[in-house]
């Protein structure tokens, strides 16, 4: 796949996809290298898996419907780019409560196990673009070579 490539690679930036809020790729290829930005669980219509909104404007939030989003969002770039969850060597998680830390930990070794999975770090942050997200994900995968 040839897309055109700047001082720092190469964007990635997928159409139906939800878009980022700045001006920032989906990912950026770079050295063989798939660099994703930070992921969240939103979708194309900017709408969240993992959040109810009640009648009375209360909000339900649930991390480990989110995670699994924000993975399988993950998986859908880099299956765009030939590569699969199994590419990734590294992954940062965000969470805006590290009590959800054992619920975000039970759907991500649903993914990812020690022998094959990524290094990763998780560090607990004040908060996230939308007062609806409990995590957000960034990764960095290896590129596929032609051919493999």
């Amino acid at each position: 796949m040839s897309e055109p490539t700047n001082a720092n690679g190469a964007a990635v930036i997928l159409k139906g996809r939800a878009q980022a809020l700045a001006h920032y790729p989906h990912a950026r290829i770079a050295n063989g290298m798939i660099f994703v930005s930070g992921i969240s669980s939103r979708r194309f219509d900017n709408t969240y898996e993992g959040v109810k909104e009640n009648p009375d404007g209360t909000l339900e939030l649930d991390v480990m419907a989110q995670t699994k989003a924000v993975i399988e969002n993950i998986e859908v770039i880099l299956k765009s780019r030939g590569a699969s969850l199994a590419n990734i060597v590294d992954m940062t998680v965000f969470l805006t409560n590290m009590k959800d830390y054992g619920a975000m930990n039970e759907v991500y070794n649903q993914y990812f196990d020690a022998e094959t999975g990524p290094s990763r770090t998780c560090v607990g942050v004040l908060s996230l673009p939308s007062p609806k997200l409990l995590i957000e994900i960034k990764a960095v995968a290896l590129a596929p070579t032609p051919g493999h």
